[in-house]
């Protein structure tokens, strides 16, 4: 009887670690999420911009969703392509979103998975630190493409530098501060 109730509670462990795919309640909570970070660039993005610099609550929301529900590379890329297809109902470059979303949330999903100790025990800073990884590339391709696109000089790739990096020195905040009451939320 005792050895039954060892294997019992080992399947039940076994089965949360054996994700077979997203869930109900993770679609929902990505789309939700996704929806505000479309609404926040659309309302809050204009006011907050500092310099030309706008943050991207989209891709902030997307690193949020990643953080929450770890999704597996494939379903990570699939966040990306619907945060790319959002970033199409905003002024910019048509079809370039879905390459750097994409491939901003597949390196989200890949650096959340790299266990690091938390700070005093207790304050895992993991999210901010793949949130900022993730938007550099997010933002370094969708640079690099478009001044590839339009035949721009290295000076005007080294201009996106700062942009990239403000952007992900905002979202890395902005997912960190969010991670622990959406966790808890969640549970």
């Amino acid at each position: 009887m005792e050895n039954e109730t060892v294997l019992t509670a080992e399947k039940r462990e076994s089965s949360k670690t054996e994700k077979k795919g997203l869930s109900i309640r993770d679609l929902v909570l990505t789309a939700i999420l996704l929806a505000a970070g479309a609404v926040l660039k659309f309302f809050v993005g204009s006011f907050v911009n500092f310099f030309g610099m706008k943050p991207n609550f989209i891709i902030a929301m997307y690193c949020m969703a990643i953080v929450l529900i770890r999704p597996r590379l494939f379903e990570a890329a699939i966040i990306g392509i619907l945060a790319g297809t959002i970033c199409q109902f905003f002024p910019g470059t048509p079809w370039l979103n879905f390459l750097s979303e994409c491939a901003g949330a597949v390196v989200m999903a890949l650096l959340i998975k790299i266990p690091l100790p938390k700070i005093g025990g207790k304050v895992d800073i993991m999210p901010m630190l793949a949130t900022f990884l993730s938007t550099v590339v997010s933002g370094g391709i969708f640079a690099t493409f478009l001044l590839v696109v339009i035949k721009s000089t290295p000076e005007a790739l080294a201009a996106y530098v700062p942009i990239v990096g403000f952007t992900a020195l905002f979202n890395c905040i902005i997912v960190q501060v969010l991670y622990y009451p959406l966790k808890a939320t969640l549970k």
